[in-house]
């Protein structure tokens, strides 16, 4: 699911784009289909300093600026390397990413995202960084787990990121309703907070926004029975685990936690800047820690970042993780794989470029780097990179990257936990569903 990374480029980005965090859209799937054979690295002993780069990357235009920028500074550095810059859009990134993959005109040095990972990787199209000398030495420990596909590191972490629920400080005080203590809400705790904020306002107001058609709250919930979304060897839930997820929903719409049916799928289809988050018309709603200054100013206030729930009611069982925010990888068809590796380590490792890049694509998983630069964060991300050291002691295990066809999970369970809510079919039903229609997804 990026912030200080699909960032600035939120507000034109639907709501459902967002929740489902890394964004899963019929391209990844789509790789399967171009008849690509896998490709082999060429030979090491080439050059690092002498070489003719592409790089891509998607994003917005304070991306795009800082990226261009750090490109110029690294060429400068080494005269004897160019690199061309491939920016693009996130809604036709991957396709493009295909075809050039298929017709083995992948650029050198791609910015990659943990749910299409596998995808590539297991296709051969992604170099073993660590074979051609990625540093992970000041790494925060487990930050490096997210590009590992089948125990081989394919992408490295380019930004830390964990699921948060946001909240209005402003909506909460308005309603007469104390912020929750998150270090010790349950799902139930949520509820009847959401329910209060709703009464409170007398419907002008939801005291939360839907969350039950992402993968990372769903994800949570299981892991939280000790459970994964995937394991090595396909689904690690069983229909019933979908059913309590899509029960647990009815009950929040019944208890006006959440808005109907209508109002949820009309929230879906909204930019950021119109989300009713940010427009003061719903009190918390989910999003991915490096959105939080993009939705501070769309909505001009300083947004409250919370933890997700437990079922226990302690933190330190929320089995909460870091996500890579994004990923640098590098082809495996590059002519020059020392040099295209050469310049991801520079990306995770020189505080050159941190001073260029800050936290625009996530709190720094360099421990070293990001200690250098925080004092330059802005106010938003200096919180963030708090958070993200407060909830260490929550941390269970990082879950395995996605495998092929995987990322269709959030899509599933976003459709049919609309048919639960509009009384289409029962939540056992859908349960079977979701798992059926993933589980003939999968190619592992």
């Amino acid at each position: 699911m990026t912030d200080q990374t699909t960032t600035t480029r939120a507000s034109s980005l639907s709501r459902r784009r967002f929740l489902i965090g890394a964004g899963v859209t019929a391209a990844a799937t789509g790789l399967g289909m171009t008849g690509c054979s896998p490709a082999s690295a060429p030979p090491g002993g080439a050059d690092p300093t002498s070489a003719d780069l592409q790089m891509t990357w998607w994003g917005n235009p304070t991306r795009d600026k800082a990226t261009t920028a750090a490109i110029a500074a690294y060429t400068t550095a080494n005269p004897g390397v160019t690199i061309s810059p491939q920016p693009g859009e996130f809604a036709s990134y991957w396709d493009r990413l295909a075809t050039q993959t298929a017709g083995k005109t992948m650029p050198d040095v791609i910015q990659h995202e943990v749910g299409y990972l596998s995808e590539y990787a297991q296709r051969g199209s992604l170099l073993e960084l660590e074979k051609y000398g990625l540093d992970l030495s000041k790494f925060a420990q487990g930050t490096t787990d997210s590009g590992q596909v089948q125990g081989t590191l394919y992408g490295v972490n380019a930004g830390l990121n964990t699921p948060i629920l946001m909240a209005s400080p402003a909506v909460f005080e308005e309603a007469g309703v104390e912020l929750p203590d998150d270090t010790t809400w349950t799902w139930e705790d949520a509820l009847e907070v959401a329910a209060q904020l709703t009464s409170r306002t007398g419907g002008k107001v939801y005291g939360m926004t839907t969350f039950f058609g992402s993968d990372a709250y769903f994800g949570a919930y299981v892991r939280q029975d000790g459970k994964e979304l995937f394991t090595e060897n396909g689904l690690g839930f069983e229909p019933g685990d979908v059913a309590e997820w899509f029960d647990l929903m009815r009950r929040y719409v019944d208890a006006k936690a959440l808005p109907s049916a209508s109002r949820i799928g009309e929230e879906a289809g909204k930019s950021l800047d119109q989300s009713a988050l940010v427009l003061g018309t719903a009190a918390i709603s989910p999003y991915w820690s490096n959105q939080v200054q993009s939705v501070n100013d769309a909505s001009g206030q300083t947004m409250r970042i919370l933890r997700f729930p437990s079922r226990s009611g302690r933190a330190t069982e929320r089995q909460a993780w870091y996500k890579a925010a994004m990923l640098w990888a590098a082809s495996a068809s590059s002519s020059n794989p020392e040099a295209a590796v050469a310049v991801i380590n520079w990306w995770v490792n020189s505080m050159e470029c941190a001073d260029i890049c800050l936290a625009e694509r996530g709190i720094p998983a360099n421990t070293e780097v990001l200690e250098a630069i925080r004092p330059k964060l802005s106010e938003a991300q200096q919180s963030v990179a708090r958070f993200i050291a407060d909830i260490e002691p929550e941390l269970g295990t990082t879950p395995i990257v996605v495998p092929p066809g995987g990322s269709t999970l959030p899509l599933v369970l976003t459709r049919l936990s609309t048919e639960v809510l509009f009384g289409r079919t029962s939540a056992k039903d859908a349960g079977q569903q979701v798992v059926d229609e993933v589980s003939s997804n999968l190619t592992t």
